[in-house]
């Protein structure tokens, strides 16, 4: 069954792909001068290709670590995370950010835009990391950009477009490494509902054309547009269910 059509027939699909993410008996504990600090206890959790799962959780509960450790950001204390099949602790920095370059798609609440660059530039900086030639970023740039459907915008700044379009930029730079995964924390924090809605449809455009994401979010109905829905508490995931009723009814933006 396909994602469209198990949304059609109200129930999740069941993705049989690989694993992207896949972690077990996770724990993080942070070293302070009043002591250590347990953040994360035990947990276990799995994303396969083509899924979509929406974290939540009050503030401290731990997601916001979670999230850092997915994302190659931040070192777990003990357990194991594979990413894409790797043992992220086996590798060394070099390797570590090759992996996290080549697999992970990052979004964040406050776009994190270069605002003396051009949108195209904005897109195309993840290709300058990676040694990418100045020709090819720039066509690889232009078609994220019409993707997320701003390419008569490549030559503007980020203070030129809405918030909205400025998180659909963000997007763009995000995909312009062909990620398997994107890690979005908060992408609709700082936008209105109506805009909220607009991006929240891409990502579930783009989680249709196999794209496995994870998404934080403190809005129940944002979470609606996942797949999956993922709580964490006092540093536990107490649950973990499917999406039956998405908000999305694939109408791309």
């Amino acid at each position: 069954m396909s994602a469209r059509e198990a949304d059609q027939a109200g129930r999740p699909p069941q993705p049989d792909g690989k694993a992207v993410i896949a972690v077990s008996r996770l724990t993080k504990t942070y070293s302070t001068q009043a002591g250590p600090v347990p953040v994360l206890h035990g947990i276990d959790f799995t994303l396969r290709e083509g899924e979509f799962a929406a974290v939540m959780g009050p503030s401290g509960s731990g997601k916001s670590t979670f999230m850092n450790i997915l994302g190659c950001l931040d070192h777990l204390t003990g357990g194991r995370y594979e990413l894409a099949g790797q043992d992220v602790e086996a590798l060394d920095n070099d390797a570590l950010a090759s992996l996290r370059n080549r697999v992970i798609g990052f979004v964040f609440q406050g776009f994190n835009l270069l605002q003396r660059a051009t949108l195209e530039d904005n897109v195309a900086l993840p290709l300058v990391y990676a040694g990418v030639d100045r020709a090819t970023r720039r066509q690889r740039a232009r078609d994220m950009l019409a993707k997320v459907g701003l390419a008569k915008y490549a030559q503007s700044r980020p203070n030129q477009i809405s918030g909205g379009q400025q998180q659909r930029v963000a997007i763009a730079r995000a995909l312009v490494n062909e990620p398997r995964l994107i890690l979005a924390d908060e992408p609709t924090g700082n936008l209105d509902s109506k805009t909220s809605d607009e991006v929240m449809d891409l990502f579930c455009a783009l989680n249709d054309e196999g794209i496995s994401i994870v998404l934080v979010t403190h809005e129940l109905d944002i979470a609606q547009y996942a797949r999956r829905l993922v709580r964490f508490h006092d540093g536990l995931l107490v649950e973990d269910t499917p999406v039956l009723n998405r908000s999305w009814h694939g109408v791309k933006p």
